[in-house]
């Protein structure tokens, strides 16, 4: 079986998608291909999520927020969307979960602890309805 593509979808692909992104990287290895875009990217990841993944060991500083294109929809075999709403393309034949999270911007590390808390929870499911 070929390896399963996930692509993590948000807003500005600065918090929630790049910490779940994180958390697959992390948690499955090379076995699961790990991509995450936004539907109007920030400037920069969200310096609290930062600090909030290097808490449990997970650097995602060196990440950048990405373009949502309708190719890396094609290439994906699931689609995790977390406050996109209908910026996402859809495309038939696709498995798609849409997670409600509460959005990390504007928020102190006190507030993004439970949202990556939540984030490793539900990645470790995905990952066992992968397997």
């Amino acid at each position: 079986m070929t390896k399963p593509t996930v692509l993590f979808v948000c807003v500005h692909n600065a918090g929630r998608s790049q910490m779940a992104a994180g958390f697959l990287t992390a948690l499955a290895g090379d076995s699961i291909n790990v991509c995450s875009a936004g539907s109007m990217p920030g400037d920069q990841i969200n310096p609290v999520a930062v600090a909030a993944m290097a808490e449990v060991g997970i650097d995602i500083a060196g990440e950048q927020p990405k373009k949502l294109t309708d190719d890396a929809v094609k290439a994906s075999d699931v689609v995790i969307t977390m406050g996109c709403g209908d910026e996402c393309p859809y495309f038939p034949g696709k498995r798609y979960e849409d997670w409600v999270l509460d959005d990390p911007a504007g928020q102190g590390i006190e507030a993004v602890r439970p949202i990556r808390d939540e984030i490793r929870t539900r990645v470790a499911e995905l990952i066992a309805s992968l397997g």
